[in-house]
């Protein structure tokens, strides 16, 4: 005959979350996965009502009642915090001592894994539970190993933009960067300056030195007007020996005029190369944003700097000059 130390052990291996209840509606012993979420109970002895909360079958009162139960799917709670929901199916013991009821999280599995720090060995073997616990596992590692790649993807794609909007010799933006740039200050009707740089004597230095020398020399002019404008500020190479800079938030002639004598100052200073050195210097021309009844175009704001730059190399090079109404006249006079 099976005893009562027989009939747990063979529960804690078919159904490891488990309740056997005498005849009294008292605990007689539970499985190692219901212990494991309250370890500090005395389970055996309690009343299974001041255990557990049923909440259906809602007429259920009585130990008579919930034998009568038997097959039908319980809806339970602990008393306690957590209140963690458990469903139940009850069996009968013969001979009227008592029931196992078979207990499990039901759908909600995932927290209980959570909350208790739970593994497969506190499931039953058979338990679909165990395969859906896996299947939440590969969803978890294959949801992280998507998520990498996105990041890998997206950083790929930061990368290609930002390599597409690079000057690669200098490292400043290039005339794609640049035009993006004017267009969204023209289309947000912001007031900038834009001042177009050109270096004079640039062509000998590639002559007489090589374009390596050249190259040297752009990358310190980059140098240079970097350090003398503000993180905000734009500073693009536009041509072999143009640059394009926009000064988002600046109208003031006096704040571009001392920033241009800087520029021009610090760009005569000879670069060293292989020996020798690379002198060259820089005329530059500047024109504000105007906001008026008639919308500016992107072409028009760079023809007037290119205009005010042709209008200080006329002047003598190494010079700057803000644009003004009628240099196109005088430009068109000094062309022959």
């Amino acid at each position: 005959m099976m005893t009562s130390a027989d009939l747990l052990a063979m529960a804690d291996q078919l159904c490891p979350m488990y309740a056997l209840v005498d005849g009294n509606g008292r605990l007689r012993g539970v499985g190692p996965t219901l212990k494991k979420l309250r370890p500090d109970f005395e389970w055996e002895g309690r009343r299974f009502f001041r255990v557990f909360d049923l909440l259906r079958p809602r007429w259920v009162r009585s130990m008579d009642d919930l034998l009568q139960t038997a097959g039908s799917k319980l809806h339970l709670q602990f008393r306690d915090s957590p209140h963690t929901s458990l469903k139940g199916v009850l069996v009968p013991l013969p001979d009227g001592e008592g029931a196992l009821i078979n207990l499990s999280f039901g759908i909600s599995v995932l927290e209980a894994v959570r909350d208790y720090d739970l593994t497969s060995a506190d499931f039953s073997p058979t338990d679909l539970t165990i395969e859906m616990l896996y299947l939440v596992e590969a969803k978890s590692a294959a949801m992280e190993a998507s998520r990498q790649l996105n990041l890998r993807l997206q950083g790929a794609m930061i990368a290609a933009e930002e390599q597409a909007f690079t000057d690669t010799l200098t490292g400043l933006k290039n005339r794609r960067a640049m035009d993006h740039i004017l267009g969204r200050l023209i289309g947000a009707g912001a007031d900038f300056a834009l001042m177009h740089v050109d270096l004079d004597f640039f062509k000998e230095v590639n002559d007489t030195l090589g374009h390596a020398a050249g190259d040297a020399v752009l990358q310190n002019v980059a140098k240079v007007m970097v350090e003398c404008t503000r993180q905000t500020d734009t500073v693009a190479r536009v041509g072999g020996d143009e640059f394009v800079m926009l000064f988002e938030g600046v109208r003031e002639p006096k704040i571009l005029e001392t920033l241009a004598t800087r520029l021009i100052t610090q760009l005569e200073e000879p670069v060293p190369y292989g020996g020798r050195l690379c002198k060259v210097s820089a005329s530059a021309g500047t024109t504000l944003s105007v906001w008026n009844t008639v919308p500016f175009e992107a072409a028009e704001i760079l023809h007037q700097a290119d205009v005010a730059l042709y209008a200080a190399k006329r002047a003598g090079r190494s010079r700057h000059c803000f644009y003004e109404q009628g240099m196109e006249k005088d430009e068109q006079l000094a062309t022959p």
